[in-house]
């Protein structure tokens, strides 16, 4: 298998003219100069060198610099870059974990404004805040927080959750039952309609419905769909309805209720205080509000 060391001391040689240079820049001895060179003429079975009077390359040198020395300064570049002094003065890597709805709907338009490069990784809250515990992300933005020694969740934004449906859909006897505070109408038409969920358990539902009708919901879904844009995107022409929260809404779907107390949820900036570096935490707040 060739080393990569032979070809780095084969340039440096021809760009130098010289043995003795070419080992000061590589800082090894000439004697392993001498020997690099002899083990890669070996390997490519050919001279790349004449020796006598003064080290010049040959015709065949000659071409195989031309189709090595490119490749070379490019890995050159990249072990630059990668190098412990380097990477202060580069643009910080950020593995970001959040929602993907989160994402595409609020922070996908700002991306460009982030001074870092960001990798950016979707799941469910609980799935991201374990890969961050295990050191697989810098960041997570959390739909809710939990218990994890070293990691700190800070507020970044409230979120409402609200019923949405089609624009078209008539909600006027629905409208008559929460104008007159007939919350056993109100549920009863909701119940009356197909419904769209995010997950199997309702867990977003459930909320809702314990928060304004005290009780669970008796509701069997049409449809589960892990994806809130696919799930809005279906109710522009169905008679469904789905709980999500209001900045998801665009011009085709309308807020049914609000209801009558309102289902506010927080999400957190995560992150382990031991590896973020204060200015990423900084940046990563202003990021995500």
């Amino acid at each position: 298998m060739v080393n990569l060391e032979w070809y780095r001391t084969f340039k440096a040689v021809y760009q130098t003219g010289s043995l003795t240079a070419a080992s000061k820049i590589l800082f090894i001895s000439q004697p392993n100069v001498s020997q690099h060179l002899a083990l890669l003429e070996a390997h490519v079975g050919k001279t790349l060198f004449e020796r006598k009077p003064r080290i010049a390359p040959t015709d065949y040198g000659r071409l195989f610099y031309t189709q090595v020395v490119a490749p070379l300064e490019m890995l050159e570049k990249v072990e630059e870059g990668f190098n412990a002094a380097s990477l202060k003065k580069q643009t910080p890597i950020i593995r970001l974990g959040v929602v993907q709805e989160y994402f595409q709907a609020v922070l996908s338009e700002h991306i460009m404004t982030m001074d870092a490069n960001l990798v950016v990784s979707f799941g469910h809250t609980g799935e991201l805040l374990d890969r961050l515990h295990k050191g697989a992300l810098d960041f997570v933005v959390a739909t809710k927080s939990a218990r994890y020694k070293e990691i700190v969740f800070e507020p970044v934004r409230q979120e409402t959750y609200v019923i949405i449906g089609s624009k078209t859909m008539d909600t006027t006897e629905f409208d008559r039952y929460v104008k007159k505070e007939d919350w056993e109408g109100s549920e009863s038409w909701l119940l009356s309609r197909p419904w769209v969920a995010y997950t199997t358990d309702l867990a977003i539902i459930r909320r809702f419905w314990k928060k304004n009708f005290n009780k669970r919901p008796a509701i069997k879904p049409y449809c589960v769909i892990p994806n809130m844009h696919l799930i809005l995107k279906s109710l522009k022409r169905c008679a469904a309805l789905t709980i999500a929260a209001d900045y998801l809404l665009d011009d085709d779907l309308k807020v049914i209720w609000r209801g009558k107390i309102p289902m506010d949820n927080t999400l957190y900036l995560a992150y382990d205080k031991t590896k973020a570096l204060p200015e990423q935490v900084r940046m990563m707040k202003q990021f995500c509000q």
